[in-house]
This record gives C-alpha cells, structure tokens and sequence, in this order.
C-alpha cells in the first residue's frame, strides 16, 4: 500500500487524463497495445531512455513501476538507462519525495538510491548506467525514448521489440533559478499522470 501522500497523488493523476494531449494519448496507446501483446507472451520488459539517465528516465521508470502495481499488471519489469552514465539528479529525487516517494540516500558520485512507493512492492534500485548495462534487458523489450536527444543521438538500439519516442521536456533548464522545483514536479507530476493513462488501458 502507498503512503496516504503518494495515493493522493495517484488519485489526483488518474483524473487528470484531460490534460494529455490527442497526439500523446496516441502514442501512450501504442504502449499499452505493447504491454497487452508482451503479457499474453510472458514478462513485459520496459527501459526507459535518456542521453544521461538522471532525470526524465528515472522518474519514467518508477512511474511505470507504480502504474503497473496500481492496475495489478503482474510479471512488468522497469528499466532506465542512458546514451551515457553520470548520476540520478538530486533534484529529480527531491521532486519523488516531495509527491509522496520514500528514497534511501546512500551518497556517492553515482548512488544507488532505493526508491519505495508501496510497503508489498520491493525498493526501485535506481543509479545512472548506459542503457545496455548488463542491468538491462538485451532482447525482447520496448526502448523508451524519453528525451529527443538521445532518440536523434541513438539510432540502433539491440534487441528492441519496439522503439516508442514518449520524449520530454528536461526540467535542467530551470536548475537554479527560482522555478526549480516547480519545474521538477511538473515534469514528474506529467510522466505519472501519462504512464497511469497508459496502463489503465491494458
């Protein structure tokens, strides 16, 4: 069960399906329509890509962790990785808590911090890595493009079932400046609210 915080803003997201755009819901169908057919086959394998897996595709990966647990989707496994490694954004970890996350801080250049949403759900190891680490599915998944960066810098991913472009807006550019944090809750609140949008749909 997710932390009253947390299931309030699930509740919140899931009525918010009127902010999504046409063209967005479009492609969040062509992801469910990926998960239903990879259920009927077996696992369901998701990593979610950005050019340096610290921000946009963390928070993408937690969110479909979560979105699968609150629809009851058994057997989908969530990933994140980059064209590149450097660290999972403090600031993006901050925006997790503030919506109702609990996140281990364990400190370091590149720490692996444990994210938890539910007490029946395991820890979320979460910890920048290129998106062919050997933490990461090399066959049989769908390739999660969520920055347009690395959708244009990455042209041949192995392995793929599907490459899906879902990209987003990188709340870096507000890093310092009066609008931050806003910046960084609006990107996450706007991830969780596609992804629950996504997965109601399988």
């Amino acid at each position: 069960m997710a932390n009253p915080q947390l299931t309030q803003t699930i509740t919140q997201l899931k009525s918010e399906t009127d902010l999504i755009p046409p063209a967005r819901k479009q492609t969040l169908e062509r992801l469910a329509d990926y998960i239903r057919q990879q259920k009927q086959r077996g696992a369901v394998h998701l990593n979610f890509i950005c050019t340096h897996n610290s921000r946009r595709s963390h928070l993408a990966m937690i969110w479909a962790a979560v979105a699968a647990a609150e629809y009851g989707l058994e057997g989908v496994h969530t990933y994140s990785g980059g064209t590149e490694a450097t660290a999972f954004n403090s600031r993006a970890v901050a925006a997790l808590e503030r919506i109702g996350f609990r996140v281990d801080k364990p400190g370091g250049d590149n720490p692996r911090y444990a994210v938890r949403f539910s007490d029946e759900q395991p820890a979320l190891i979460c910890y920048s890595k290129t998106f062919d680490d050997p933490a990461n599915p090399i066959k049989d998944f769908a390739a999660i493009m969520t920055c347009s960066d690395a959708d244009e810098n990455c042209p041949f991913i192995p392995g793929v079932d599907l490459r899906l472009p879902l990209t987003y807006e990188d709340p870096k550019t507000a890093d310092d400046t009066p609008k931050e944090g806003e910046r960084y809750e609006e990107r996450a609140w706007q991830i969780g609210r596609e992804l629950l949008y996504a997965f109601a749909l399988v």
